[in-house]
């Protein structure tokens, strides 16, 4: 029985930057770029291992591809991304034919004829829109016993390096997506951990910006405090490419030109011990890591002690999320066409439970539940708590760290190796390394790179630093990145007994 191969070739097996400057050299053209990506997503996402990574596809992508191909033969050439095919997490409008979901059957007709500013960004880079990547329910802020990956019109997106493991939430379809070569680059979103987690995991760069220098306007909504849209790439250039048309909330700062593979020299560098994790694997490879900084030139100073210490911490940043999702989301609904029968968040509630057998055939909204009767975000005990959480992890976190060690930025493993896919329990974690949720709640920039993997799942290492450092941040981690080139293509594998250093143990030393 022939084996069948899974992995990308040509074009798609290449790069963002490799394929914008293939277009911009005529080696490719857009219409055949996107006329293979859409063979691939049929190949592997609708069929063969079926990731489900892929929501919708854009109708009218081909026609679109194929007057980019005409303007650039006409001497017109839009931006650095002219004919870039690109995957939106499908939480992000766009005005191509296709809803904007968040995976909900109460959002399935919400298509508004919007871009986001993110999106005419890329468009007037000259990016073409593929389509919309599943993901998380409404960005995994529905139930506290969610399972990632999971939406009612997608179904459950599998990570390609093994597909029982869990992708990660909530931008886990523009994780997959990219690591299985679906598209160029993708877009995700993130409250906290939401693009870092599911990048590596899957295997591929994730950044997220500074809040507020992606613009949140028509993105579904969680907080207004953390959000933000981010890219998801095979590389950092990929990703600073992407940035350089996604942050409209920026000062004009040219993310690619500021990359440089010896920007770690002299550096001084926070190595966060206190959440480096317990995982000896993940450790192993995070001082190597570390290893690769220093013999860049780079100043390691070690960390020992979380900064993060308020009593009621995590309450506090729970309660803040639970109420800007209500005020935010229902601004969001208000603004939705008609064909969206939800309006507010109680009618949402509401709608779920008369399509529960689809909806809440899985987990409940527990989420939904605890926001829906909070008060609006003038409550004092809602300012109390974002104060407090605000002030502990930038005044008292990273400004204090930085302050203290005369840091340029910080690093730690960007999370855990995942638990299997689970329908029953929902998502089942082991114990969570990273920082990520530190920047996450500042709002304050964070990236990912690949450092390796362990029994064949990739794990990643973090670049955290000060707020309106994200240029700095992308750099060092491109200067990590030219030294060790550790992303790898996905196996496909259907679970990692199928391993051979774990299918021997697996079966005893008597069979």
């Amino acid at each position: 029985m022939a084996v069948v191969s899974y992995q990308p070739a040509g074009w798609l097996a290449k790069s963002l930057p490799e394929i914008a400057a293939g277009l911009r050299n005529g080696e490719v053209t857009a219409e055949a770029l996107v006329q293979s990506y859409i063979e691939r997503i049929n190949s592997v996402d609708r069929s063969g291992p079926t990731l489900q990574s892929v929501l919708s596809v854009n109708p009218d992508a081909l026609a679109i591809a194929r007057e980019m191909d005409q303007k650039r033969a006409a001497g017109e050439t839009l931006g650095p991304l002219h004919g870039v095919p690109i995957l939106l997490k499908d939480n992000i409008e766009s005005a191509d034919n296709l809803p904007t979901t968040a995976g909900a059957l109460a959002l399935k007709d919400n298509v508004t004829g919007r871009d986001s500013p993110l999106v005419k960004g890329l468009r007037d880079a000259g990016a073409i829109i593929l389509g919309k990547a599943n993901l998380s329910q409404w960005a995994n802020f529905r139930s506290n016993d969610s399972m990632s990956g999971w939406t009612a019109l997608g179904g459950q997106v599998h990570n390609p390096h093994i597909l029982n493991r869990n992708p990660c939430g909530s931008s886990s379809g523009s994780g997959a997506a990219m690591a299985a070569s679906l598209a160029a680059g993708t877009v995700g979103t993130e409250t906290n951990g939401s693009i870092i987690c599911p990048s590596t995991v899957n295997g591929v760069v994730g950044f997220k910006p500074t809040v507020g220098l992606v613009s949140q306007q028509y993105i579904v909504p969680i907080s207004s405090s953390q959000d933000t849209a981010g890219p998801m790439t095979k590389t950092v250039r990929g990703a600073a490419m992407m940035m350089n048309a996604m942050a409209t909330g920026g000062t004009g700062t040219d993310y690619v030109a500021a990359l440089d593979a010896g920007s770690l020299a002299g550096k001084r560098v926070g190595v966060l011990r206190f959440a480096e994790g317990s995982n000896a694997d993940i450790v192993k490879l995070f001082n190597a890591a570390v290893a690769e900084l220093e013999a860049a030139g780079a100043v390691l100073v070690e960390i020992a002690d979380n900064p993060v210490t308020v009593e009621g911490f995590g309450d506090s940043s729970r309660q803040v999320l639970y109420h800007e999702f209500k005020a935010t989301l229902n601004e969001y609904l208000a603004s939705t066409p008609e064909t969206v029968p939800t309006r507010t968040l109680a009618e949402l509630i509401a709608f779920n439970l008369e399509n529960a057998d689809v909806e809440l055939a899985l987990y409940d909204q527990s989420i939904f539940d605890i926001s829906a009767p909070l008060p609006g975000l003038d409550d004092p005990a809602y300012i109390e708590a974002r104060d407090k959480v605000q002030t502990a992890t930038r005044q008292d976190g990273i400004d204090a760290l930085v302050a203290e060690h005369n840091l340029d930025f910080m690093v730690s493993p960007s999370g855990p190796v995942p638990g299997q896919i689970d329908p029953i329990n929902g998502d089942v974690w082991p114990s969570f390394p990273g920082a990520g949720w530190i920047a996450a709640i500042a709002g304050y920039p964070h990236a990912t790179v690949p450092m390796g993997s362990v029994h064949g799942m990739p794990v990643g290492f973090s670049f955290i630093g000060a707020k309106d450092r994200d240029a700095s941040i992308l750099s060092a981690a491109y200067a990590y990145e030219q030294r060790t080139n550790l992303r790898v293509e996905p196996t496909y594998l259907p679970t990692s007994d199928m391993r051979e250093e774990i299918s021997g143990p697996m079966k005893g030393v008597l069979r």
